[in-house]
């Protein structure tokens, strides 16, 4: 995920009162010297394998929506009912944010059934676009390759972090930050593949065909990871009491409310660039090639913005990204008329606000750090959450904003009819730095 994707202090999210399942500090010395080694082995690699592609497949075909968006715009029968396209891709990745709580807790509680979840999740994801692919209306469309995409996508991947996070301890960082670039390489591909299959052969062919290579390259990444830990039994799972003292205190409102206005403008660009190229008349490829280039970008501001919260507060990563973020689309974005500035735009934008989420971790440290005992699983999944909430609300607000237009007598993008989207995103972005402003109060 992308972009967006956690790891599993973010997918085994701890809430009140959670079922555990065995980890390793339940072991004895003697049972964990019989188990595998970690870090390293046939096994950990296969399990690193396995999850790299169910992230490029689950989390890179909603990220690269913005050129089925277009399409769907363009080409009946959805062209004369537009109302609604744009919020399917955010409605998959805003339910597979909102709802990662509810199925680590189930995982949790039922441990024997995570790859019967993941074979589940494969075929829902397969029905859900082979279904759309008949339909006429954009609501059963929404309702298909949004909505039910969605629960399929978390129902294989997030039982899948599981077993990764479980083959590597002292290299989990690194194990993870491999993971989490393959939604930058399907960034790299999945525009321009889907781009032709749509231009060749139309939206229902198309979705039929991602269906397939869901099913084919899927399951066999699933197979090939083996759990490392012992699976214990649902009812041997105890339960643990946890620490929510921080819900009453500033830092964490504050950093959240930065989140879901970054989060509410980090999809904006994905879904309304490629239509942005064609509106001011630029080759049919610009758009996908710019939804490559963020892609690619966002992996460097992973691990930029990374290293950024390893050696200093968390609010410095912040305003980085932020200060970035915001002059990519003030200047970049809202005076591009051409392919070159289209492109330094998004580069820009996916070095600096596409790796806005690496910052997590260390919003759970600054937390900690203001006195509160409390878990960084807790703290990630509580992003993911307010991430989702920001990921459900940006396509219908862009798509009133789009009826808005340009900002009169502008020159530039300003100008054009997504004018106003360019405004408002550049506003959300300043706003998502505000945990800086709270630094400088000594509020976090």
């Amino acid at each position: 995920m992308a972009p967006s994707s956690p790891s599993l202090s973010a997918t085994t999210a701890h809430i009140p009162t959670v079922l555990e399942p065995m980890d390793i500090e339940d072991l004895s010395p003697l049972d964990s010297q019989s188990l595998p080694r970690a870090d390293g082995g046939k096994q950990a690699w296969l399990a690193l394998a396995g999850c790299f592609t169910l992230e490029m497949l689950v989390w890179g075909f909603p990220y690269a929506f913005g050129v089925f968006q277009d399409f769907y715009l363009t080409h009946e029968p959805f062209s004369s009912s537009p109302t609604g396209i744009a919020a399917i891709a955010t409605t998959a990745s805003g339910i597979m944010f909102l709802a990662s709580p509810l199925v680590a807790i189930a995982i949790q509680r039922f441990p024997e059934w995570r790859r019967r979840a993941s074979f589940a999740g494969i075929a829902v994801m397969a029905i859900a676009l082979i279904g759309a692919s008949f339909v006429s209306s954009t609501a059963a469309l929404l309702g298909l390759q949004g909505v039910l995409y969605g629960v399929g996508g978390l129902t294989v991947y997030f039982p899948a972090m599981y077993i990764c996070d479980e083959w590597f301890v002292k290299r989990k960082g690194i194990a993870f930050a491999v993971i989490w670039s393959g939604t930058g390489v399907a960034g790299a591909i999945v525009p321009f593949l889907s781009q032709w299959l749509l231009d060749s052969f139309g939206f229902r062919m198309t979705l039929r065909v991602w269906a397939v290579i869901i099913v084919v390259l899927a399951t066999p990444s699933v197979l090939i990871m083996r759990p490392r830990l012992p699976i214990v039994p649902s009812g041997s799972s105890s339960l643990r009491p946890i620490d929510l003292s921080f819900l009453r205190r500033a830092p964490f409102w504050i950093f959240s409310l930065g989140n879901v206005m970054q989060s509410i403008a980090y999809f904006l660009p994905q879904l309304w660039i490629p239509s942005f190229a064609r509106q001011i008349g630029l080759p049919p490829l610009a758009g996908p090639l710019a939804l490559c280039l963020f892609s690619l970008a966002a992996v460097g501001g992973y691990l930029s913005q990374g290293a950024l919260v390893d050696r200093y507060h968390v609010t410095t990563a912040i305003f980085v990204a932020t200060l970035g973020s915001v002059v990519s689309v003030f200047i970049f974005w809202g005076l591009t008329t051409s392919q070159p500035m289209l492109y330094v735009f998004v580069i820009i934008w996916g070095l600096t606000g596409g790796g806005y989420a690496a910052n997590w971790s260390g919003v759970a440290m600054a937390i900690k750090q203001s006195g509160v005992h409390v878990e960084t699983g807790l703290i990630i999944s509580l992003m993911c959450v307010s991430k989702g909430i920001g990921s459900l609300v940006s396509g219908p607000i862009s798509e009133q904003l789009l009826l808005a237009g340009g900002v009169r007598g502008s020159k530039g993008a300003y100008g054009t009819e997504y004018g106003a989207i360019i405004l408002f995103t550049g506003i959300c972005l300043a706003f998502g730095g505000i945990a800086c402003v709270g630094r400088l109060a000594k509020w976090v």
